[in-house]
């Protein structure tokens, strides 16, 4: 395997010369290159490459395009990022709100291996997520002031404070371990089944880990697809042998998702802010098509129109 050596910003700008990248302004370029780093630039350079070259790109492709892309990932990961930690919150809430009504706020109640499912199949699945609920206590109990305070004043951690130090990819694995009577009372707040829920919570750990670490985002796909709902019948969403081509393990899963979990007004805003990127993006890349970004992306050709939908 060829080693991977340091290469200057000059030598950067070669390498994307040679390979048929426009440098408009070496100065310019010179200076994002610096800036945001020739890697995670170049990891947006597959939209724009040659289908019998894959290092060749397409003729006419900027350097601007090709930034522009990466600002528009940018972008909408930070928006997606801040719509499901508001999902986030309110998963902690109502789940916190439903067990503590029913198990008590001390956690030697509610955290009582009896009140989660008593399948055998999920014996050791929830022996492990109450010790890694026990060592976010253990290890973060102190370190959060309002976890601290109930600590030191108290004796004891309620869970609707406790949440606060769990982190999302926790409480989807704490979800899932509930009894299936309390999944019902917490995925009926959305009007979806427990199972769906189940997925959902899956997915949302998995997108808002690769906002959190900012990765690449607009074609990421996860391994686990959501189930089919109405919105992808209203949309009209093209089939293959497979099913559904979009919205099942793309970024408009995310939004089918988000649609579901977000307060209207909330969910239209968040829509509002990618159409205006999208359209920010159209205006810079003419050499491939919106309709090819958009589906790489996971989108439909009318994806807008789930604002407008119930």
């Amino acid at each position: 395997m060829t080693e991977k050596i340091f290469k200057t910003l000059d030598e950067q700008i070669e390498i994307l010369r040679n390979k048929g990248l426009v440098i408009n302004d070496e100065e310019k370029t010179r200076e994002i290159l610096l800036r945001e780093n020739y890697f995670f630039i170049s990891g947006y350079r597959h939209l724009f490459m040659t289908k019998d070259n894959k290092d060749k790109f397409l003729d006419g492709t900027t350097f601007e395009e090709l930034y522009a892309t990466f600002l528009f990932d940018r972008a909408i990961r930070n928006t997606f990022f801040k719509n499901i930690l508001i999902v986030e919150n309110n998963i902690k809430s109502i789940t916190s709100y439903q067990l503590s009504k029913k198990y008590g706020f001390k956690e030697k109640d509610y955290l009582n291996p009896k009140n989660f499912s008593q399948d055998a199949l999920q014996s050791r699945q929830v022996y492990d997520v109450l010790n890694k609920v026990k060592r976010q206590i253990r290890v973060n109990g102190r370190k959060h002031s309002a976890t601290f305070h109930y600590i030191e004043n108290y004796g004891y951690i309620p869970l609707w404070i406790l949440v606060k130090v769990l982190s999302f990819g926790i409480m989807a694995e704490f979800y899932d371990i509930l009894k299936e009577e309390d999944k019902m009372e917490i995925s009926g707040y959305y009007g979806v089944s427990s199972e769906c829920l189940d997925i959902y919570l899956s997915l949302l750990s998995n997108f808002r880990n690769v906002c959190a670490h900012e990765d690449i985002l607009y074609d990421h796909r996860t391994q686990r697809g959501i189930p089919n709902s109405h919105f992808h019948r209203l949309l009209n969403i093209p089939e293959d042998e497979d099913g559904y081509i979009y919205g099942k393990n793309d970024l408009f899963s995310l939004v089918i998702i988000l649609k579901v979990m977000l307060h209207k007004d909330v969910f239209n805003e968040m829509i509002t802010e990618i159409k205006r990127e999208v359209d920010a993006l159209d205006e810079i890349v003419s050499t491939v098509p919106l309709e090819t970004i958009l589906n790489r992306i996971g989108f439909p050709n009318n994806w807008y129109e789930i604002k407008d939908l119930s």
